[in-house]
């Protein structure tokens, strides 16, 4: 087994002034608005580990199927000898393009990328302990940022699932995809999963479960401002409110204050009302249509090589080379 390697650009303290200016800017906003990144501490993790398991939440369970039946073909579509992964947790779906790309004996090395050394060591260490012939070269950073950190050259496919691509607004979106095409050399690949406009019938109980889970992930991240900012969020005095946006082809996110509420964010020498009803935008989740995303892609600078859907064509695997 190689032992991994861990480049970090993003330390702890980094970490911590991007949540203060993200909360300084959020909360003193109208609307207010918080990053929906500030959910993941470890409880939040958990938290959505168990939404992935809830009947109501297909994305996960449709992208996981999805790689299960084309990863040989997204291999042999892109034969990269690196794969790039962003935002790259526990690694868990992408052990199945590893698993492809073995059989196909096409890669050599395996860069996860994500905001948690914790995470990312973890991660890292069972990856090299299961691929001893791959080497695995973790990159702590954020990648809405820090794209120009990646390895270079060698034939690199980059892979962002879980739809997160559509927590950021169309603006974002369109200089996000840029910044990987800058990253790429003609011919290198993306491979993208992205949730699909499908019947809001579907789509709201995905982000507002029966059993409440979701809620708790939604409140979590005012425990999160809480215990690292020395905010006095009540937070049970905050309602989870899921809706779909048809003109914007979005979920959203946020939390409702149920009564007048005033905060203390204490490390921000910060005071934040709310009145009754008012609400916090804590998280868009964009959904797109095949098309639609093919544009965007083009725009970037990619050309899209092959495309992948479920059979009720709620989720895609999109895989677009760079021009």
């Amino acid at each position: 087994m190689r032992t991994p390697t861990l480049e970090i650009h993003l330390r702890p303290d980094q970490l911590l002034e991007s949540l203060r200016e993200d909360v300084r800017v959020g909360l003193t906003s109208d609307p207010k608005w918080l990053a929906p990144k500030w959910f993941y501490d470890a409880r939040g993790s958990e938290l959505f580990e168990e939404i992935t398991r809830l009947p109501e939440y297909y994305p996960t369970r449709t992208e996981r199927a999805l790689l299960q039946q084309f990863s040989d073909e997204i291999i042999e579509t892109a034969t990269p000898s690196v794969i790039v992964e962003l935002g790259s947790g526990s690694s868990e779906k992408t052990r199945l393009l590893l698993d492809a790309a073995t059989r196909a004996g096409t890669v050599r090395t395996y860069v996860p990328q994500d905001v948690s050394i914790t995470a990312l060591e973890g991660a890292a260490t069972q990856i090299s302990a299961e691929y001893p012939g791959v080497e695995v070269h973790g990159v702590v950073s954020d990648f809405t940022d820090s794209l120009h950190h990646l390895p270079a050259g060698d034939r690199r496919m980059i892979v962002f699932l879980g739809g997160t691509l559509g927590n950021l607004v169309p603006a974002e979106r369109a200089e996000f995809l840029a910044g990987i095409a800058d990253v790429l050399h003609p011919g290198e690949h993306l491979l993208l999963g992205v949730g699909l406009v499908t019947d809001p019938g579907v789509l709201v109980p995905a982000y507002d479960d029966a059993a409440g889970v979701t809620a708790e992930f939604n409140r979590n991240v005012l425990r999160v401002l809480n215990n690292r900012l020395g905010a006095n969020f009540p937070v049970e005095n905050f309602r989870h409110v899921a809706l779909w946006d048809a003109e914007n082809e979005w979920i959203e996110m946020r939390l409702e204050a149920e009564r007048e509420v005033t905060v203390e964010v204490a490390d921000l020498g910060l005071t934040v009302r709310f009145g009754a009803g008012e609400q916090i935008r804590t998280e868009i989740s964009a959904k797109f249509t095949v098309p639609g995303i093919r544009d965007e892609l083009d725009r970037a600078g990619f050309v899209v090589d092959r495309t992948w859907t479920d059979e009720e064509d709620r989720f895609a695997l999109i895989c677009a080379a760079r021009r």
